[in-house]
């Protein structure tokens, strides 16, 4: 077992510990059978990315290495400054991944799920996907082991990150300091990301820092409480369902397609997008199931 993976097992229990802790405090707003449903569903879900997480890994790892072969550069990860700077990197691209993630339908079906709780909680964060390595979403990281970074290295990075991100999914934080809200990925600025309401979709992809958002235009900060979930709810509480729903989704659409031009924007194009025959051709239109 590797480090990366040990780390994130160890993270577990205190994910767990952190939100039952707030499932007690969310009963105030929330019913307890709605809080208890939540939690139950996102665990099951967190069940399955670990489970595939843990069997992929090896996989991930092996690809990372053989780019590694071709690297132009050796990056030894040796002195705190190469680390800031690996995290940063790894940062960058995954705002990138994440970015993409929202915009090509291919690889939202791998993401939606991660948006399909209408309770924003700590709990919320276990819904990560079953699907990304199917779709090959490592490769987004593939340009760092080509400059030298260690396939390790870059595994464990992926893991502070998804660490890191835990504590954002959470009403119980408001504001923080100015400067902490400037630089920095918070609750206040990861509830826009996860609303459903239209003004907030597209924003704040940033996963520890928020600076990407800033500099290519896809910041808001939060001005109205969010509505959470999908802008159409997928209203199931069957995880193979939640899982495996947009791909769902893909597969009734191509077959329906009327040629290749609109298979490949099935696929490719932005969520929701839609061929309109008689009327608007290839104009796009906002998923009925698609979340910002």
């Amino acid at each position: 077992m590797n480090i990366s993976t040990t780390i994130l097992l160890h993270a577990v229990p205190g994910f767990i510990i952190l939100s039952v802790a707030e499932i007690i405090f969310l009963k105030k707003e929330y019913s307890g059978k709605i809080i208890a449903t939540e939690f139950k569903v996102s665990s099951a879900l967190g069940i399955g990315f670990l489970t595939i997480s843990y069997l992929t890994k090896g996989f991930i790892i092996l690809c990372f290495s053989y780019i590694y072969q071709y690297r132009f550069f050796t990056l030894p990860a040796s002195g705190w400054w190469l680390w800031i700077f690996f995290l940063v990197i790894e940062d960058f691209t995954f705002y990138w991944f994440h970015r993409l993630s929202h915009e090509v339908r291919f690889f939202w079906a791998s993401h939606q799920l991660h948006h399909s709780s209408k309770v924003y909680s700590l709990a919320s964060t276990f819904r990560e996907t079953w699907t990304g390595t199917v779709t090959c979403t490592f490769l987004f990281w593939g340009w760092m082991p080509l400059v030298g970074v260690e396939p390790g290295v870059i595994v464990l990075l992926k893991s502070f990150s998804i660490i890191y991100q835990f504590w954002l999914h959470t009403e119980s934080i408001r504001k923080l300091p100015r400067w902490l809200e400037f630089f920095f990925n918070t609750p206040s600025h990861h509830r826009v990301h996860h609303g459903s309401n239209e003004e907030y979709l597209d924003k704040n992809f940033g996963g520890i820092l928020i600076i990407w958002d800033r500099m290519f235009g896809t910041y808001l900060p939060e001005t109205t409480r969010p509505k959470y979930g999908l802008t159409k709810d997928i209203n199931s509480n069957n995880i193979f369902t939640i899982a495996f729903y947009e791909w769902a989704a893909i597969y009734k659409d191509l077959k329906q397609a009327d040629n290749k031009s609109d298979k490949w924007n099935y696929l490719f194009n932005k969520p929701g997008w839609k061929y309109e025959k008689n009327k608007h051709p290839n104009k796009p239109i906002n998923s009925e199931i698609y979340s910002g």
